[in-house]
């Protein structure tokens, strides 16, 4: 049964910058979620507990962390959940670091690996698993598409108005 709801989690309130976007996703598609700091190095714990009782209250999970990475691969291994990585950017590696290792999962233990900080594009994969069983938010991918593309068009006619 839906929960209609999402986890965004990251590792530390400072990853909160590469997770931004998908809360302001979800706000225009309707799209209920919670934020929590889960750090699966320094409160191994209670991402445990997270993780084992997500399917109570959500049905996907997004997981920002940068660095060494392990949060979304952990939670990953303790739910039946989808779970959808976002890289973290750091100073150090660019946040390549963050993707190899959301991104290399063992088999059995999937991890959806998005872009370094894109967290809008984990927001918009999500709502595309909900719109399976939600026609409203499926209307309001494709307007988004939509809009998308009017975007584009309206930045050529401009480009070819300097001319």
């Amino acid at each position: 049964m839906l929960k209609n709801k999402i986890a965004i989690i990251m590792g530390s309130k400072n990853d909160f910058f590469g997770m931004e976007d998908a809360t302001k996703i979800f706000d225009q598609m309707g799209v209920n979620y919670d934020v929590e700091v889960v750090s699966a190095h320094r409160t191994p714990e209670w991402m445990y507990d997270f993780a084992k009782n997500a399917h109570n209250h959500y049905d996907i999970i997004i997981a920002g962390a940068g660095g060494s990475a392990h949060l979304p691969g952990m939670v990953a291994s303790l739910t039946i959940l989808p779970v959808i990585g976002v890289p973290i950017f750091s100073d150090k590696f660019q946040g390549v670091d963050a993707v190899m290792s959301i991104v290399q999962m063992p088999k059995g233990t999937p991890v959806a690996t998005m872009g370094v900080n894109n967290s809008a594009n984990a927001a918009l994969f999500a709502c595309k698993i909900l719109s399976l069983f939600d026609n409203t938010l499926l209307n309001k991918l494709k307007s988004y598409k939509e809009n998308m593309k009017e975007n584009v068009f309206n930045s050529n006619k401009e480009l070819k108005n300097k001319r």
